[in-house]
């Protein structure tokens, strides 16, 4: 049984507050849209990644989606992020999937080689595999066979917690170690850093019409 990817997206025009002294709303759209676009590209790069569900409310972010080939899953109201994720995670399970992995939309050094070794690490089951920040608090990345083998804890003290949750579920707790996956853009400084290690960062995009075909949920 196949892996599914999903990524949760905020909304891309209220997306990187938290640099709002450095980037205008109108850049830090742009810088989102780019940190999406590039998850998406290495993801459809890995071959055992047999899909990819993008979860969102915001009607753009779910076009670059299936601009990409991803599926896409419409979210109503101001969903709570864990709960979308489990909800995410029931439709990969009736889909078949054999595993998960979690990864957000602002990893803009993620690399093929990081899936890969995410995956490879993860063979066992039950298995939970997790990659943290560069600050070991939150959780850039989580890999869970079978689906739905516990609950998700996103948010600050992540990693922790479900390095916690994952033991009391009777799971292989793993945790994959990446300079690339452990930068996550949030901070001004982490902006600085993003600047350093990508040569010719360029915060532009081009626009991309909006497409219909939205899982409910």
């Amino acid at each position: 049984m196949g892996i599914w990817v999903i990524i949760p997206v905020k909304p891309l025009n209220r997306a990187k507050s938290r640099l709002a002294a450095v980037l205008s709303p109108e850049q830090r759209q742009e810088l989102a849209e780019y940190m999406l676009r590039h998850v998406l590209a290495v993801v459809r790069t890995v071959p055992q990644v047999m899909g990819t569900l993008v979860i969102s409310r915001d009607n753009r972010a779910l076009a670059i989606a299936r601009d990409f080939g991803a599926r896409t899953v419409q979210e109503s109201g101001t969903p709570e992020l864990n709960s979308a994720l489990m909800r995410a995670t029931q439709i990969v399970a009736r889909w078949k999937g054999g595993a998960v992995l979690v990864l957000p939309a602002d990893l803009p050094l993620v690399a093929g080689e990081d899936i890969t070794g995410l995956v490879e690490m993860g063979r066992t089951e039950p298995c939970i595999v997790i990659s943290t920040d560069q600050h070991q608090d939150g959780t850039n990345a989580l890999y869970m066979r079978p689906p739905g083998l516990m609950n998700f804890a996103f948010g600050p003290g992540s990693f922790q917690r479900h390095v916690q949750m994952a033991q009391e579920a009777g799971a292989a707790v793993k945790i994959y170690h990446s300079e690339r996956l452990s930068l996550d853009i949030d901070m001004p400084d982490d902006l600085k850093s993003m600047r350093v290690l990508v040569p010719g960062f360029d915060i532009s995009e081009p626009s991309n019409p909006v497409q219909s075909g939205d899982y409910k949920l």
